[in-house]
């Protein structure tokens, strides 16, 4: 094996293992996630994580058959994010002047007193 093979070798090892752990820490945000814009996020990240893994099979094998499954991927990682960001904001959205939100009950009357 040639220097550049073993220089090569060693890049790809060190990508592979920085992809596990960040999978580890991705399930942990996912796990423990304090909001669901939080897990939304590290689902987005998880498939940034799959492509990112296929990459690193390609390269090892020097074969470029993962490449349209990643294009695929980074398109439903794309449209899934977009979904899910609508989602959140139609949810948060304050309300409007129009429509204004009922009073809240005070337990007291108006002209009672």
């Amino acid at each position: 094996m040639s220097a550049p093979e073993t220089f090569d070798r060693i890049v790809l090892t060190a990508a592979v293992v920085m992809i596990v752990v960040a999978g580890a820490l991705l399930l942990i945000r996912i796990r423990r996630g304090p909001s669901m814009l939080d897990r939304a996020i590290a689902l987005d990240v998880c498939a940034a994580l799959i492509i990112a893994g296929l990459g690193a099979k390609s390269a090892f094998s020097r074969d470029p058959y993962y490449f349209p499954i990643m294009m695929v991927l980074a398109f439903l990682g794309f449209t899934g994010s977009v979904g899910i960001a609508r989602f959140i904001a139609v949810r948060d959205r304050p309300q409007s002047r129009a429509n204004p939100p009922p009073p809240a009950a005070t337990g007291t009357k108006e002209g009672a007193e």
